[in-house]
This record gives structure tokens, C-alpha cells and sequence, in this order.
């Protein structure tokens, strides 16, 4: 019998994009509705564009030797990724870097089939890596949950805190975030938008989730340390363009109103008001 968690790429092979429709059943688990709700794509300003959905957050950095994509959605969320992509003109297959905030099945479930579909290198925190390569059975919070589990992908490069993507002049920097995962990554960049300069950081999570234990956890016993540690490094990020792992973390639908009407500088002028 076919494992089900392979039905969504081999409809990606067919070519049923415009066809296919994400629902909260198909999926066969319990999901935010926001979560599978498509947003309209749009540039938030110069090389960096938002392709996700109402809440589940996902960027695509355009380049002149190809795009990064950041982070991968829910397993089904695929073909509207690519969807939104496609509205901006630009083509899916150009993806040549695919990154993630973090390993939990909202955010890495669709990497399987977007390395499939595009050849896209695959780049993963360390600590991260053992749940991405495990399909989320190796997750200290989520590991024995059958719902929070999607197919195993392998990683092509192992980051470490600090580590650079570069690809087409555009750079990433990798910092490490943990506690919401071990690998959690928040990534800082620069972007160029009417002739200013700008930095942008896009949060990985700092949310402790339900039945998270902060202390006495034997299957992460660092795990309050770790999130001492996040809160210091993102104090210390410089910040113009805050965004971040879920449209709810910067309010996504305000902003985007306020892109439409104004550009980069409403966007940016919106955090301050």
C-alpha cells in the first residue's frame, strides 16, 4: 500500500498545481486554519519576497544565479508555495538553496518534495539535523506524536551559529536560536530597496509551546539555558525589517495593507507606530 505521506509529491509530478486544493483533512491532521489559507505573494522590499500562507511564514530571496527559499511549510503546502512563486513571475525550479527556521512539521514537512521538484541544496542548523534527516521522530517534544511526522529528508549542508549562505550576491547569516527546537535558526540579511540599505531579521520562534518542561526535561535538560541565550541574541540583532517564522509574529495582514500603500518605507515605518 502506498504510504500516504508520498501522495503529495506524486501529485506534484503529475502537474496538478492549479488543481490542488489544501484542507485541513487532507492533511490528515489537526492544523491552524491560517496555516493552509493562501496569502497573495508580494516583494516586502528589494530582493526579498513573502510566498506563504495567511500564517505559516515562508520567504523567497530572488538572485541572478537563482533563489533561497525559506522554510518549506506543511507537507501539503507545496503546490501553493510554488503557486505563489509562479504569481510573481518567477519560476519554482530556480530554487537553488532551501533553508527552514526550525524542524517542526509546519515549517520542514514540504522539504522532501521541494528538493525533488527543484534540486534545491538543503542547508539545516546541526542540531536540527537529526529530526529534518529522522522526519521528526527524533523531536524531544513531538517524536512519538504520528501527526507531527513527515517524510525524512537529507541534508546537503550541516550550518553551525554564524554560518553564511551566499548565493547570487545576497547573504545569509545563520544564527542559532534554540529552544523552541535544539537547531532553532534566525536569519539576519541585508536587502538594497530605493537606494537604502536595510537589515532584516526573520525569527526562527521563541514560543515555549504547550507541554513544553523547562526544567527536570531529561530529553532536553539545556533547554531554559537555550532560551536565555535566544532572548540575548536577538536583542543583540540590528533591526529595520522585522519578520519572522509565522505572519502572527509581525502582524503579516496589517503589513501587508500598509506594503501596498507605501512601499518598503510603510513597512517598516509600521513597526514604530
Amino acid at each position: 500500500m502506498l504510504d500516504s505521506r508520498l501522495k503529495p509529491v506524486l501529485i506534484l509530478l503529475a502537474g496538478a498545481f492549479a488543481a490542488f486544493t489544501i484542507t485541513a483533512s487532507s492533511l490528515g491532521a489537526q492544523v491552524n486554519p491560517d496555516w493552509i489559507e493562501p496569502f497573495p505573494p508580494f516583494r516586502i522590499a528589494g530582493n526579498l519576497h513573502y510566498v506563504g500562507s495567511k500564517d505559516l511564514a515562508i520567504y523567497l530571496v530572488t538572485t541572478p544565479e537563482g533563489h533561497i527559499l525559506i522554510n518549506a511549510g506543511l507537507e501539503g503546502s507545496v503546490p501553493m508555495i510554488r503557486a505563489s512563486v509562479e504569481k510573481l513571475g518567477l519560476r519554482f525550479s530556480d530554487i537553488r538553496i532551501l533553508l527552514i527556521s526550525h524542524a517542526h512539521w509546519d515549517h520542514d514537512g514540504g522539504s522532501a518534495a521541494i528538493k525533488l521538484l527543484t534540486g534545491a541544496t538543503y542547508m539545516v542548523m546541526d542540531a536540527d539535523v537529526p529530526v529534518v534527516e529522522s522526519g521528526g521522530k527524533t523531536d524531544f517534544q513531538y517524536g512519538n506524536q504520528p501527526a507531527s511526522l513527515y517524510p525524512p529528508t537529507k541534508v546537503d549542508r550541516v550550518l553551525h551559529d554564524g554560518d553564511e549562505v551566499k548565493l547570487g550576491g545576497a547573504t545569509l547569516v545563520a544564527h542559532l536560536t534554540p529552544g523552541h527546537t535544539k537547531g532553532c535558526t534566525t536569519w539576519a540579511m541585508k536587502v538594497e530597496d530605493a537606494g537604502k540599505t536595510y537589515d532584516v531579521v526573520i525569527i526562527g520562534s521563541p514560543n515555549v509551546n504547550d507541554g513544553y518542561k523547562l526544567v527536570g526535561n531529561s530529553s532536553y535538560p539545556e533547554i531554559a539555558s537555550d532560551y536565555e541565550r535566544t532572548f540575548r541574541v536577538l536583542k543583540s540583532l540590528p533591526i529595520d525589517i522585522f519578520l519572522g517564522a509565522h505572519g502572527s509574529y509581525f502582524d503579516l495582514q496589517t503589513k501587508y495593507a500598509r506594503v501596498k500603500e507605501g512601499g518598503v518605507t510603510s513597512f517598516i515605518r509600521a513597526y514604530f507606530v
